[in-house]
């Protein structure tokens, strides 16, 4: 299992600016505006100590709110858990949209979904677990704070134990250093996550102030988790101004994770362009797509002259023909590449559907300014789907 680098949220500046970089945000918004200005200076980092082995991305919640007053979160860079409108359901607590009742009581009763309530207090600061779900593709679980009452429950300080790569005296990184004994108390410190003792790894992760719910911190571990279905969690969290570690154990049995498909010789291809399917991972909260593809973009006739193709997406739709949502969704201001892997997360699917339609599309960029043709609140763009190069893959139950 290995370690995974022990890096704060603004360790990852690089992945915040990465994702400002490839979000769609009006011309005329202060995000934008932002973006800009951010692009106009050398990017500050601050890394690990330890070089990183394992983990491959981090999107870290606390450091784009602090720079973008949580306009991300619009732009689709985060989870169904964080999406403003999150379903509620009695007695369960935050689910993602879009989730049936009975698929909630499917999960929990297959231990993939749990409400532990473990609480914790030191120093007057309460810590409760208020949620936990894995299914084998995610790891998810939120933090519930008691005892301060702060605008934010992410500490926005840099560790003492992080090097700055980049210039020390950049205003921001100077905003954040400050000296433990100065920090205001409450803040909760990026958590230290354990699975049966030994430091869990993951791909790609979000850690960071809830954005819908107040008083709250979520994790959410996802990409390149490989767990056993039964294990101990363990989550050693630490608050600012408070000497002694938060710490839960939370026993974890999940019983029939996921319906997990390795189609055969899955390909499609227009004789330049091609994909192959690897994986789909069918859970009662979630839809995993694992492909890769290669090859140049196919492109219309009106994606020509002063507009082109984007990369390649996918959507998918189940044998009932509704369709399934990705949980997020990427903008790339920049020319398609020849070759990608996907591994992306779609909304739940309603039982074990008999097979999944794979529609490859692409979006029309303007070559000016990548601003992409028809996106809007409730668009993510005119799709030009590519119809050639669908794909249904059968489910066996």
């Amino acid at each position: 299992m290995g370690q995974s680098p022990k890096q704060t949220e603004f360790a990852e500046m690089n992945v915040l600016e990465e994702m400002i970089n490839e979000s769609s945000l009006p011309k005329n918004s202060m995000s934008y505006q932002i973006m800009n200005r951010i692009g106009e200076r050398e990017m500050t980092r601050a890394s690990s100590k330890r070089k990183p082995s394992t983990l491959k991305r981090t999107i870290l919640v606390a450091s784009a709110a602090a720079v973008l007053g949580g306009t991300v979160i619009g732009s689709g860079f985060v989870s169904p858990v964080m999406a403003a409108n999150l379903k509620q359901i009695p007695g369960i607590g935050v689910l993602f949209k879009g989730t049936s009742e009975e698929a909630v009581h499917t999960a929990i009763k297959q231990g993939i979904l749990s409400e532990p309530n473990l609480s914790v207090t030191h120093d007057g600061v309460t810590l409760k677990i208020a949620n936990l779900l894995y299914d084998g593709t995610r790891l998810s679980f939120i933090l519930e704070r008691e005892g301060v009452d702060l605008p934010n429950t992410a500490s926005p300080y840099i560790g003492e134990d992080e090097t700055i790569v980049g210039n020390p005296d950049n205003e921001y990184i100077k905003s954040r250093k400050v000296a433990k004994e100065d920090q205001v108390k409450g803040y909760i410190e990026r958590p230290r996550i354990l699975v049966d003792g030994r430091d869990v790894e993951y791909g790609e992760g979000i850690f960071g102030t809830h954005p819908s719910k107040d008083n709250a911190y979520l994790v959410e571990l996802t990409k390149d988790l490989e767990l056993p279905d039964q294990f101990e969690l363990t989550i050693q969290a630490n608050v600012t101004q408070v000497n002694e570690t938060f710490e839960f154990k939370v026993p974890v049995n999940v019983a029939n994770k996921s319906v997990v498909v390795k189609p055969d010789q899955a390909t499609k291809s227009d004789g330049q362009f091609s994909y192959t399917v690897k994986q789909l991972d069918i859970s009662p909260v979630s839809t995993r797509l694992v492909l890769d593809s290669q090859g140049p973009v196919p492109a219309s006739p009106e994606q020509s002259g002063d507009y082109s193709a984007s990369m390649v997406y996918y959507e998918l739709v189940d044998d009932q023909g509704n369709v399934l949502n990705p949980i997020k969704f990427g903008y790339f201001h920049s020319e398609p590449k020849t070759e990608y892997h996907i591994d992306e997360l779609y909304s739940p699917i309603n039982g074990t559907p008999k097979s999944i339609t794979i529609k490859p599309f692409t979006l029309t960029v303007n070559n000016k300014d990548w601003s992409v043709v028809g996106h809007g609140k409730n668009s993510h763009g005119d799709k030009t789907y590519l119809k050639e190069l669908e794909m249904t893959i059968p489910i066996k139950p």
